[in-house]
């Protein structure tokens, strides 16, 4: 996350990862506009390269050479990585419509999302036939593609796959499919004739865009290649054990979908203009016919008097213009025009390393031409994988009209083509001479609105303990506190390390609640701390709501009523909680009741702390990243519920002093020693590999310094799993003793109830002298 003390002026969003989309990151990235907020909403953090997928399917690129990293380029262009799944479009409002978020605002929005291939129902392959695997959404085929692969390994018959669509992308993925599982075949003992596939679609002539040599060629590929082929017949249906189309039945195990792209609904839902088959009409400068705010670019896009074919070629080439365009609107200035070539080199692979070749009547064959795809391909990959080291933008925000020291008269004249941003510069001009103090709060009719669009989601006026909160507001909180019980409070409050406000709220409020769950107690209620960053009313209000519709999510599935809180104006925005819980004074579980003979068991793998720090660098793959994310969102209330229930004697959730600093303030509270078994340690994808390139958290020097409280017993301090150990964790997992007898029924309850690498990790044993060293195996 890219840190800057710039104000945003303005949000620029785009939706979609796709290759028009790639390039904008990038040239942002390489010239960012100071003022200017970047948003990337995109259900993949990993998007294919068209032009090596079908050398994926057939094994010649592994994931990370056929994809773009998306995480990395977000972190690049110093953008707002939402990972979401877009389901509409407010254009009255211009707010983008995601499931199970709130809405994200933009003033320039671009759409890069692609298509779906068409089904026999009209859809767009969200609700694809049943037995059916549609070539994208992407991450879904990829799935379904290695549960193909699954059975052919395993199948004791000839397995059949049926390929629906005659087009380029049929053709290919045909071929890549048939080299791919020929192999595993081989490679498990069983003969490579085995495969049986058959290629089908309604055109008269297979690739029915390209030329008659090109078609010839591949004709003759086919064959020689066993691919039954079947033409002028459309596909009605299938079923687990057939295709069927008007006239037969083709047997078929598996049935992949390739055919015409189809458009997704909701840029028509949402009032969008569009051709008759749902995708966006825009003009030359990729600018929408109905709405001078909203870009599109690649299959989505209907370019007005240039029709071409879907392809990813285009997307590409429209990828420079669309960002020049983006910028000239956000700053107010005249459009670009951009018309795509009418022909264009196609390199189609055969399955092996070979490709054909052809652009308008001419056509090329051969391993020389496979040789020239993978050039061109790696040549591409390599201008989002290799990103350069850049500077932070400028303080200032020339390019949107900031001029120092000519006072507000001076920048709205440097934004003169734009009068509608005056408002915004206005406010912007106090900014220089912000109050402290009381002077710092967010101003209270910011407040009042934001309080107002949470009000239904809070659950404070249900709550049976809240006497007085946020439902009737007075200067403080008044709570119940049930009998029998004791009142059990925590506080946490750190900078944000994900540029997702809704994301951070979530995590930071589950990392509050922690120390809670880790005592036993139930908790009750809490009070927020925000701060805010400097910038126009509008966007201050937008980076509240979301920050505290994501603690509200937590809050509301732990049952937490928010009551009241504090926020205030920073540098940079902040989150915190003073969380509040109750519970049985004598079941209260603390870092003292360790007993000799317990075992460890860590509920969470670890890792958050390297992991952030690699990404702020662009330095984790996005992958790596979004597990961290998630891992965090993951509540520990009901990992404590079942320690509790099998009698845990000991407990405290693993948080910034990392795993061996939590564990030692427990072994010396306990007067017990400790042996770990390193190799049970569960770790998050990625932190050996960041940990072994010497990416460390800000906190990590300051954890290494309890390294004297393990003995010296040979352990090779050099492997990364040492280092882990003083990795500072956030919304880390619970540690906690159980009796030995109970600890693997514990283990594999945590398990069933989601917690997927929780494990025994060690033991407790006596101590011969005040507790506290540990032992590593």
């Amino acid at each position: 996350m890219r840190k800057t003390d710039t104000p945003i002026v303005k949000d620029l969003a785009l939706i979609g990862g796709g290759h028009a989309h790639v390039a904008v990151l990038k040239t942002f990235g390489m010239r960012p506009l100071p003022g200017v907020r970047l948003t990337l909403i995109t259900r993949d953090i990993h998007t294919p390269y068209s032009g090596m997928l079908p050398g994926f399917i057939a094994g010649h690129y592994d994931y990370d050479e056929a994809h773009i990293d998306l995480g990395v380029l977000a972190t690049f262009a110093g953008a707002r990585l939402i990972h979401a799944t877009v389901s509409g479009l407010n254009t009255d409002d211009k707010h983008v419509i995601c499931a199970g978020r709130p809405p994200i605002p933009y003033d320039v929005l671009s759409i890069n999302i692609g298509s779906r291939p068409r089904m026999p129902t009209g859809g767009s392959g969200e609700d694809p036939l049943p037995h059916v695997l549609p070539v994208k959404p992407i991450d879904r085929f990829l799935d379904g593609w290695n549960g193909i692969i699954r059975r052919v390994a395993e199948t004791r018959r000839v397995f059949r796959l049926c390929i629906v669509g005659t087009g380029a992308g049929g053709v290919e993925m045909s071929l890549a499919a048939r080299f791919k599982l020929r192999g595993v075949l081989a490679r498990n003992g069983k003969p490579p004739e085995w495969i049986h596939i058959t290629l089908i679609g309604a055109n008269r002539q297979i690739l029915p865009t390209h030329n008659r040599r090109a078609r010839a060629r591949f004709t003759r590929a086919l064959r020689e290649r066993d691919v039954e082929l079947i033409t002028n017949e459309t596909v009605t249906g299938a079923d687990d054990a057939h295709v069927y189309s008007a006239h037969r039945s083709i047997p078929a195990d598996a049935v992949i979908w390739t055919t015409d792209a189809a458009a997704q609904p909701w840029p028509r839902e949402a009032g969008l203009e569009v051709d008759s088959g749902g995708f966006i009409r825009v003009n030359a400068c990729l600018q929408s016919t109905g709405d001078a705010d909203v870009f599109a670019a690649g299959d989505i896009a209907a370019v007005r008097g240039q029709a071409r074919e879907k392809s990813g070629v285009f997307a590409v080439r429209q990828g420079p213009p669309l960002s020049e365009n983006l910028r000239r609107r956000l700053l107010g200035r005249p459009l670009r025009a951009f018309r795509a070539q009418e022909k264009f080199l196609s390199l189609i692979s055969t399955g092996d390393k070979s490709a054909v070749a052809s652009r308008g009547e001419w056509s090329l064959q051969g391993r020389a031409v496979w040789r020239w795809k993978d050039w061109i391909d790696r040549r591409f990959m390599r201008k989002y994988a290799q990103l350069p080291e850049m500077e932070e933008p400028a303080a200032v925000p020339r390019a949107m009209g900031f001029w120092p020291g000519k006072g507000v008269g001076g920048i709205a004249k440097g934004l003169g083509e734009n009068p509608a941003d005056a408002q915004t510069l206005r406010e912007l001009s106090t900014i220089a001479m912000r109050c402290g103090g009381c002077g710092a709060k967010v101003g209270n009719t910011v407040l009042s609105r934001v309080v107002n669009r949470l009000r239904d989601d809070m659950q404070t006026r249900d709550h049976p303990d809240v006497f007085i909160g946020l439902g009737a507001p007075d200067d403080a909180a008044v709570l119940a506190i049930p009998q029998g019980k004791a009142l059990v409070q925590s506080v946490d409050y750190f900078r944000a390390f994900v540029a997702d406000a809704y994301l951070f709220g979530r995590i930071a409020a589950n990392h509050a609640l922690g120390d809670l769950y880790a005592m036993g107690a139930e908790p009750q209620s809490a009070l927020a701390i925000a701060t805010v960053p400097y910038g126009p009313e509008r966007i201050v209000e937008d980076q509240l709501y979301q920050l505290m519709s994501g603690a509200l999510a937590t809050l509301n599935e732990g049952g937490v009523a928010l009551v009241g809180g504090h926020s205030s104006e920073g540098a940079e925005l902040a989150f915190g909680l003073a969380a509040n819980g109750v519970g049985d004074p004598r079941q209260l579980l603390k870092k003292s009741g360790m007993r000799p003979g317990d075992k460890l068991i860590l509920t969470k793998p670890i890792g958050t702390g390297t992991l952030l720090a690699a990404d702020m660098r662009g330095k984790a793959k996005g992958r790596w990243t979004q597990a961290a994310l998630a891992m965090m969102t993951h509540s520990n209330a009901r990992a404590a519920q079942i320690l509790s229930a099998h009698n845990a004697t000991a407990c405290t959730d693993v948080t910034g002093f990392g795993l061996l600093g939590h564990l030692v303030e427990m072994t010396r509270a306990s007067q017990v020693d400790a042996v770990i078994h390193t190799a049970a340690i569960p770790l998050l994808p990625g932190a050996a590999e960041c940990v072994a390139r010497g990416i460390f958290s800000s906190l990590q020097p300051q954890n290494t310094r309890l390294r004297r409280a393990i003995l010296d017993t040979g352990f090779n301090r050099a492997t990364p799993i040492f280092a882990l150990l003083f990795d500072p964790q956030t919304a880390g997992g619970l540690l906690a003793t159980v009796p030995a007898d109970q600890a693997d029924a514990c283990a594999a309850a945590l398990r069933a109830a989601g917690y997927a690498t929780a494990t025994i990790i060690g033991a407790t044993t006596e101590s011969a002298g005040e507790g506290g060293p540990v032992r590593l195996e």
